[in-house]
């Protein structure tokens, strides 16, 4: 595991409001995720803006009308007297109105809570989606590169994490309007008082800004241990290492090492909640004490003559809302500024652009190929890679032949096939297909005609049937087309011992699956690639679960099925691969030799060595 990383400097306040310029995307995709949602949430959060201030005046105009009738003296003995007198019935009508208000207000609230739940959820999903689709678009390289695995996760989290931005923002405006009506009645009376207000919220703003610069600073430097600490919680509590946890007995290990990197985060974490509980409560003290001078200047006046009891009511009330008002304006600008440095990570992986695409003139795949593939002069290097992973490969492989590729392990035997697949392109040289640079044609048609397992080959949590279908996606519900995959590989064997036979969820993650062993799973990758109709077919160590007799008939069948495709095999086993056409010998990323089984035999290089070296182990 890497080192802790390095501190990242705390945000400068140029950058803090350079991020606001994520705010006008993110609206546009939150209004383009559903326009109706969007709209019902702003209208109704435009109408609960303005009943603070009304429910607050009608407050003050039945203080009044309190104040009046008992200066004129009237005097009922019941409340029915007093009602059927029509004395009563200015009070009742603004006791009625404000009541209407209150259950106005309430009804709204919840409303606008369910366009919100409603829209967050919609967001969320659509975001996760557009992660997908562009994580799909992006290189093999990008996937294997640290920084870029860091940018994914945070990229990930601001997907379920950024709709609380969303509420922030709309609260925000609700807000914003709230204090304009509130100021304009201030304004009315005193105007100078919101001069003094704003005085005394720019301390507390200025606080909230520094302490969400440096929070976010403090989540972006613990990234990579994040990326630690969930795979310590997978390692140590799942179905996959389960064996080896318990027979190593590592769960102390594990348990050791994610504590000492969660105490740490959590130290950093308690020290700067810290800093910001004490200044946050001696900078809003400050807000407090304006609020008060405020209040003594409003009661003066009041005693004075100059206000009446519900003018006093109305004002301190104003005041006092105001400043709430205005205090969570201000440290909520600095959140939102705080939270859009966040979406620099969400559009930073978005920005991500892959470099293996399709030229604009892309061309077709010849069908059928008529000549081959060759590799001219072909050098790879990993990014940041000490030594060539590939050089100096001149080869090659001829349409409709049988090729196996051997060598021990580091020999770059999978990095040729990436490069066949282009999945990444040669750093030298060039791969020709009939004669014309494999950058020539158009990506997709090229991987769509050829079909490769990997010995890493994935194990899905679906179905059988679905386990082979994924080789050919638009035929996943071509029931005779996976069962002849399926046949072909051997793997019907394995479908017919399950409960559900294709239908049968195969795996441990989910309750009603059924694991599989390695061998059966294996047989099931295999089948995918019968899947595919495709003219190259690659079987990258695929079968090294397998036993040397299962896996030879593997590969004998996977010879007589093949129908003269081009065909690439790679095995550990010389068994195996001696029914090759052409077997290519492999060592430290170079081409030692080539040739039949016999032939290579007869040379007496590193192939007769290692042939050798293993049927001595059968013997």
């Amino acid at each position: 595991m890497s080192a802790m990383a390095g501190p990242r400097s705390k945000p400068s306040l140029r950058q803090r409001l350079g991020a606001l310029r994520n705010l006008p995307p993110f609206l546009r995709e939150i209004w383009g995720t559903s326009r109706a949602l969007t709209g019902a949430s702003l209208g109704l959060r435009l109408l609960r803006a303005l009943m603070p201030i009304a429910t607050l005046y009608i407050g003050k105009l039945i203080i009044d009308e309190a104040v009046r009738l008992v200066g004129a003296g009237l005097h009922f003995d019941a409340l029915g007297a007093a009602w059927r007198s029509g004395g009563l019935d200015r009070l009742g009508g603004l006791l009625a109105l404000e009541f209407a208000l209150a259950i106005a207000s309430d009804l709204s609230g919840r409303l606008v809570s369910y366009c919100d739940a409603l829209l967050s959820e919609r967001f969320t999903n659509a975001t996760s989606i557009r992660l997908m689709e562009h994580a799909a678009t992006l290189d093999l390289e990008d996937f294997e590169d640290a920084d870029l695995q860091d940018k994914l996760d945070r990229a990930r989290r601001q997907t379920m994490g950024r709709m609380n931005l969303m509420s922030q923002l709309f609260g925000q405006a609700q807000d914003l309007v709230t204090v304009l009506a509130f100021a304009a009645g201030l304004l009315l009376y005193a105007p100078w008082l919101i001069v003094l207000l704003a005085i005394a919220l720019v301390p507390a703003f200025v606080g909230e800004a520094h302490f969400n610069a440096l929070d976010y600073t403090l989540n972006f430097a613990w990234t990579p241990e994040r990326r630690q600490l969930e795979y310590l919680r997978q390692m140590g509590a799942s179905v996959e290492t389960a064996k080896e946890v318990k027979i190593f007995n590592l769960n102390r290990f594990f348990i050791a090492r994610f504590r000492q990197l969660s105490d740490k985060f959590y130290l950093a974490n308690k020290a700067l909640a810290g800093k910001r509980a004490f200044w946050g409560t001696l900078l809003a003290a400050l807000g407090t004490l304006g609020y008060y001078v405020a209040y003594a200047y409003i009661a003066w006046r009041t005693v004075k003559g100059d206000f009446s009891i519900g003018d006093l009511t109305f004002l301190a009330g104003s005041f006092r809302r105001l400043r709430q008002l205005l205090e969570g304006l201000l440290v909520g600008f600095s959140q939102v500024a705080g939270q859009a440095l966040y979406l620099d990570d969400l559009y930073s992986f978005f920005a991500v652009r892959p470099e293996i695409v399709s030229r604009p003139d892309a061309i077709a795949v010849p069908q059928p190929i008529a000549r081959g593939f060759a590799f001219e002069n072909v050098g790879f290097r990993y990014p940041d890679a000490p030594r060539w992973a590939l050089r100096g490969l001149d080869f090659e492989l001829r349409a409709g032949e049988v090729l196996a590729l051997v060598g021990e392990n580091g020999a770059g035997k999978t990095t040729l096939v990436k490069l066949l697949a282009r999945l990444y392109d040669p750093d030298e040289g060039r791969i020709l297909l009939d004669g014309r640079d494999l950058r020539e044609y158009a990506l997709e048609d090229l991987r769509a005609n050829i079909g490769v397992i990997f010995q890493d080959f994935v194990r899905y949590h679906l179905t059988a049937g679905e386990n082979i279908g994924v080789g050919q996606v638009d035929a996943m519900d071509d029931r005779a087309r996976i069962e002849a995959a399926a046949r072909r590989a051997g793997a019907d064997a394995v479908v017919a011992t399950l409960p559900l036979g294709y239908d049968q969820l195969v795996g441990r993650r989910f309750k009603t699956g059924i694991d599989l062993s390695g061998g059966q799973w294996q047989k099931i990758a295999i089948a995918r690639a019968y899947m595919r109709d495709a003219q190259v077919m690659i079987l990258d160590e695929p079968t090294a679960a397998l036993d040397a007799r299962s896996e030879f008939e593997v590969f004998q069948r996977f010879r007589e099925l093949s129908g003269g495709r081009t065909a690439v095999l790679i095995s550990h086993r010389f068994s195996s691969v001696r029914m090759a056409d052409r077997i290519l010998v492999l060592a430290a990323g170079r081409l030692e030799a080539a040739g039949t089984h016999e032939q290579l035999l007869a040379q007496g290089g590193r192939y007769a060595e290692l042939f050798e070296l293993q049927a001595a182990g059968y013997r």
